[in-house]
């Protein structure tokens, strides 16, 4: 049997140093000392004073767990992992979240589902992309693809626009194949699949008149004369040609762009 000989107040606010037979034991929170009445001369056991610590220990970890949530909804992983780089043993860590499931705090159906539902109003990424996301931070995949399973496929159409805004301002900079071949790729990389990406260009405007597509001819056959004009003639033209091919040019406005017909040939050197 100990005697508690002091209970003083650290600097810390709500945190208290417990003093046994005059000497520093251990500290403990306001909340331990209002749990287990700890007042100066009460006598304690050793079992007693276990159960102390790993209350103080479980309450610390459920106090910082609910510090962190307070800021924004994580998911059990992000909180476990948070509970880990503050000093946190794995059981206090595993006891606290267990807490905060049970009383509704932590719920990653409902973290998933409102991490899709913001993408589809305000984001710009795929299901794949949300998917990968919600991975990382420590979703299942039955939770993930049970709430993308609820989503219609149309209402990827949204995000799939905002996700390439400023590449339908190229209209008339390069050619329409080369800018749905663009889009088609940067949706991919957002994680939209093939059926959603014909979807999104379907509702697109991408439609270019002939002198929006003579505009882009012209200003990327401009930049590869600039690119290529170190080369002898016929190096220069079978490079050009190759640049504006690739760049979703058929052959007969390559032909027309070589031939001087867009752009006088001796007037390529003032550009």
């Amino acid at each position: 049997m100990v005697i508690i000989t002091k209970l003083g107040a650290q600097k810390r606010p709500g945190r208290y140093n417990l003093f046994l037979d005059n000497h520093y034991a251990f500290s403990v929170s306001e909340r331990t000392v209002a749990e287990f009445v700890l007042l100066k001369g009460k006598e304690l056991t050793d079992k007693e004073i276990n159960k102390i610590q790993e209350f103080d220990t479980n309450a610390k970890a459920s106090d910082l767990a609910a510090k962190y949530l307070s800021y924004e909804m994580r998911t059990v992983y992000e909180v476990l992992q948070y509970l880990k780089k503050k000093g946190i043993s794995l059981e206090a860590a595993q006891n606290a979240v267990d807490e905060l499931v049970s009383l509704g705090y932590l719920n990653d159906e409902q973290y998933a589902q409102l991490f899709i539902k913001q993408n589809l109003n305000i984001g710009s990424e795929g299901p794949r992309s949300i998917q990968n996301k919600l991975a990382k931070k420590g979703i299942g995949n039955d939770i993930i693809e049970n709430e993308l399973e609820k989503i219609d496929e149309d209402s990827w159409i949204d995000p799939g626009v905002k996700a390439v805004k400023s590449l339908t301002n190229k209209v008339g900079s390069v050619s329409k194949t080369e800018l749905e071949r663009k889009i088609r790729t940067k949706l991919m990389t957002r994680g939209f699949n093939s059926d959603m990406i014909s979807s999104v260009i379907s509702v697109l405007d991408l439609s270019s008149s002939s002198d929006d597509e003579l505009e882009a001819l012209k200003k990327q056959g401009i930049k590869a004369y600039k690119r290529f004009r170190r080369f002898d003639e016929r190096e220069r033209k079978f490079k050009i040609k190759r640049y504006l091919y690739t760049h979703g040019f058929s052959s007969g406005e390559i032909e027309a762009f070589l031939n001087g017909e867009v752009i006088p040939l001796d007037e390529l050197e003032d550009y």
